[in-house]
């Protein structure tokens, strides 16, 4: 199990699992509950490639990043970049 403290957003931490380059689980804390809930689901069985590539770069609000940028960004630092 992967963990992340994203930055610049309202969810507190990030926890993950990665089993043979899939997603397998994300827990968001914090944060808006419905929608990171979603999130989670969309991405289980995803690959982290195709995760990072549909997640980064979206924005939330008048911020510069969202909760699924911190996710693509977290599964770059700890994952692929690891």
């Amino acid at each position: 199990m992967y963990s992340y403290t994203p930055k610049g957003v309202c969810s507190k931490s990030i926890n993950f699992e990665i089993v043979n380059d899939k997603i397998t689980e994300v827990v968001f804390t914090g944060g808006c509950p419905g929608n990171l809930m979603g999130i989670s689901s969309l991405v289980k069985g995803m690959g982290v490639q195709e995760a990072i590539k549909k997640l980064k770069g979206i924005s939330c609000g008048d911020k510069s990043t969202s909760c699924p940028d911190q996710l693509a960004l977290a599964l770059e630092e700890l994952v692929v970049n690891a």
